[in-house]
């Protein structure tokens, strides 16, 4: 086993246990930091491939631009965590017979002679004015134009969705509406002067009325 391999079977696991802690841990912060050491990882990953442009890529745009408006978001949604894990181990069993379905299926797709993924063998040198950036934009733009269009689409849904979170009405108490503000004259709405008898407690009342007593008696 080469030293590539065993890199790339580390940097594999760190990329499970970041994703799992993504999925599983409480602090919705904590999670977003996980999903950014998962990236970190992946780009790591592409790296080791030979695939520098989607390495550099991944950090820049995925952990330097995505995960910072994640973590904003996050900060300012004011999440209840007890209110957002109420039904987190009431769907796990679902959750996991998904996963279950979808690694079977990857393995049933890379160990299947046909698709030629498990059998490529070693990764053979490119020459040095190889030009991938060149070739991936061809292939995006010709073979995968549709896929790549439709992940533009759920990444401007997603915004659009957690433009639609941070702007939703909630209930404060201390906000004043300032039109209602300016409505105010110096005449009327702004103060008004209220008359109110004297109010004397039960216990206070027995005893001045005791004295009252005394005193007459006197």
């Amino acid at each position: 086993m080469t030293f590539t391999t065993i890199l790339f079977y580390v940097l594999a696991a760190i990329v499970l246990f970041g994703a799992l802690k993504t999925v599983t841990v409480k602090n919705p912060v904590h999670a977003a930091l996980y999903l950014v050491l998962t990236f970190s990882t992946s780009a790591m990953i592409w790296m080791l491939m030979q695939a520098e442009f989607l390495g550099i890529t991944l950090v820049l745009v995925y952990v330097g631009a995505v995960m910072v408006l994640f973590l904003f978001v996050v900060m300012m949604l004011n999440i209840d965590i007890e209110e957002m894990r109420a039904g987190f181990w009431r769907h796990a069993p679902v959750a996991g017979l998904v996963g279950v379905l979808m690694a079977v299926a990857l393995i049933l797709i890379l160990v299947n002679p046909k698709t030629n993924l498990a059998a490529f063998g070693a990764m053979k040198d490119i020459p040095a004015d190889y030009n991938n950036i060149r070739d991936l934009g061809s292939q995006i733009y010709t073979t995968y134009l549709l896929p790549f269009e439709l992940a533009g689409v759920l990444l401007v849904l997603g915004m659009i969705a957690a433009i639609a979170l941070v702007h939703r009405k909630t209930y404060n108490p201390r906000y004043i509406n300032p039109a209602d503000q300016v409505k105010v004259s110096a005449k009327e709405g702004r103060f008004r002067m209220v008359k109110m008898e004297a109010v004397v407690p039960s216990e206070e009342k027995e005893v001045s009325d005791g004295q009252e007593e005394e005193e007459g008696k006197v």
